[in-house]
């Protein structure tokens, strides 16, 4: 099951220990790591990214699901970028991009005060006790979030809103007197603008999905190729869940982009 993890401590040794931790249980095939950042929260409230793992399949979370929640972790001030230079520009203030839920986040970030250090990560794994048993050992305060993609549902609402919007205008237009037609169809071109501009987003989310899963399942089969026994079925437990929701996703978003 692919959730978000995001485990807090009271320190920067404590954070790196848990950092290799999380390594370690990947590389026995206890979870699969997919993205990895190690965060602190600034006095005022900012969150600063001090290391990404670079060895995961997801080494670059710009416009990622843990790129969106470090985004949120450091609250409506924004994100300061720390040691991983340009990794975050821009903003991720987006909880349906995280794929978690509001009382999540609430739980991370009353426990996440200013001082504190965290791993955030994108996970797969089948049970909890691994995970919670390394951190808890470490001094860690563990959260995890069932992942789920709720960004393409948001698209169908807006879409289906200007779409809805153009369609009055052109009634309403219809209708107008000859001096009246000329300012609603300004309105009706740049209601269009942005349905289209939306639609285009909508690709680009489907587009870097697609690319996360792919890269998730190039990385799992290599591992499964290198490990035998009960470790190699569960890598490939995990293979076929990915695969499964990259399918579902894609015949979704294509039969939406067929509707409309």
């Amino acid at each position: 099951m692919e959730r978000m993890l995001v485990v807090v401590f009271d320190n920067e040794k404590k954070t790196y220990d848990g950092f290799k931790a999380l390594a370690a249980l990947d590389a026995e095939g206890s979870i699969s790591v997919y993205a990895e950042a190690i965060i602190k929260k600034n006095d005022d409230g900012t969150v600063t990214v001090k290391q990404v793992n670079e060895d995961f399949p997801i080494s670059t979370v710009s416009g990622t699901a843990i790129g969106a929640l470090i985004g949120v972790l450091g609250g409506p001030i924004g994100v300061a970028v720390g040691a991983v230079g340009g990794t975050f520009a821009g903003s991720f203030l987006d909880l349906d991009r995280a794929g978690v839920n509001a009382e999540f986040l609430d739980d991370a970030s009353a426990e996440l005060i200013p001082g504190k250090w965290a791993i955030v990560s994108e996970i797969s794994e089948e049970w909890v006790t691994p995970v919670d048993t390394r951190m808890e050992a470490l001094g860690g305060t563990v959260f995890r979030s069932t992942r789920f993609v709720v960004e393409h549902d948001q698209y169908i609402r807006d879409v289906a809103a200007f779409k809805a919007d153009v369609a009055q205008l052109k009634a309403e237009q219809a209708r107008a007197r000859a001096d009246q037609k000329g300012r609603l169809q300004t309105k009706i071109d740049t209601l269009n603008k942005k349905l289209n501009a939306t639609i285009d987003l909508a690709r680009q989310s489907a587009d870097q999905q697609e690319k996360e899963a792919k890269a998730k399942i190039k990385a799992l089969e290599k591992k499964a190729a290198d490990t035998k026994g009960e470790v190699k079925a569960a890598i490939e437990k995990r293979i076929a869940g990915v695969k499964k929701d990259l399918k579902k996703s894609l015949e979704d978003f294509h039969n939406w982009i067929d509707d409309i």
